[in-house]
């Protein structure tokens, strides 16, 4: 998939008029359409990255997990939640652009997967 074809780059470029929980210079976050909790979110960058292990900007790592820590605060989570980065397609990716997913509103399982 190229970038021009990647459906989260429409999203941080508000080509869908999605309604963002956060919007910074850096990333959004909003909520997941396809929610795996009674609260799910995910927070992306605004430029691209196939995925985790493609990322080389560290300093905009920090950025997306503080993004996820606001996340949570503002959908009222911020005492019980959890981050997921899905790396690979036998990992559960779908969307190949990096994001995290910010979890919360009931107990979680563990292990996870």
């Amino acid at each position: 998939m190229t970038q021009k074809d990647c459906l989260f780059c429409k999203i941080a470029q508000g080509a869908f008029n999605t309604e963002f929980i956060i919007e910074t210079e850096d990333y959004v976050s909003f909520k997941d359409i396809s929610p795996q909790a009674p609260v799910h979110a995910l927070v992306i960058p605004k430029i691209h990255f196939d995925s985790l292990n493609r990322m080389q900007e560290p300093e905009l790592m920090g950025k997306l997990l503080e993004g996820a820590r606001q996340t949570a605060q503002k959908l009222g989570i911020e005492d019980n939640y959890r981050l997921v980065i899905n790396t690979g397609e036998k990992a559960g990716q779908t969307v190949f652009h990096i994001h995290i997913h910010v979890l919360g509103g009931r107990a979680m399982q563990w292990p996870p997967g």
